[in-house]
């Protein structure tokens, strides 16, 4: 039986990314397929590092792999167009918010944009925030 995917999506040294996937596969193993996909081979790199179980850099990589997958977990700058100082180009963005997959976005972002609402929560905790969503989901299609 083929494994649900997950790409997580990051850019610049792709340390969101990382924190993620390894965080991820400490609490569901190899339940997953994690794709991590960079903005720059750098961001890619980080990913891998972290345990990813493969990756690919780039605009067409980004393109053609968000419709293959079921989720789609990253900052929130990677359904903002030209953030991360412009790797994240509008190409990119429309492909993942147009993907079927489901999101899980982190309220993080470098850019000038204020997320009201929103607390200032440490990368971790939303990480593990993201890791009860994701049980949660998971749990939910079994039903």
């Amino acid at each position: 039986m083929k494994r649900t995917a997950i790409a997580v999506i990051d850019g610049q040294g792709g340390g969101i990314g990382a924190t993620i996937i390894k965080e991820f596969k400490k609490y569901f193993g190899e339940y997953f397929e994690i794709i991590a996909l960079g903005t720059n081979s750098i961001a890619t790199a980080a990913m891998l590092s972290a345990g990813a179980n493969k990756g690919a850099t780039g605009e067409n990589a980004i393109i053609h792999t968000s419709p293959k997958v079921q989720y789609i977990v990253g900052p929130i700058n990677i359904i903002l167009p030209n953030s991360m100082l412009g790797e994240l180009t509008e190409k990119m963005s429309l492909a993942i918010s147009n993907s079927d997959a489901k999101k899980i976005i982190l309220p993080i972002t470098q850019e000038n944009i204020y997320l009201v609402g929103v607390s200032k929560t440490p990368l971790p905790h939303l990480v593990k925030d993201a890791i009860e969503l994701l049980k949660q989901l998971e749990d939910d299609k079994d039903v």
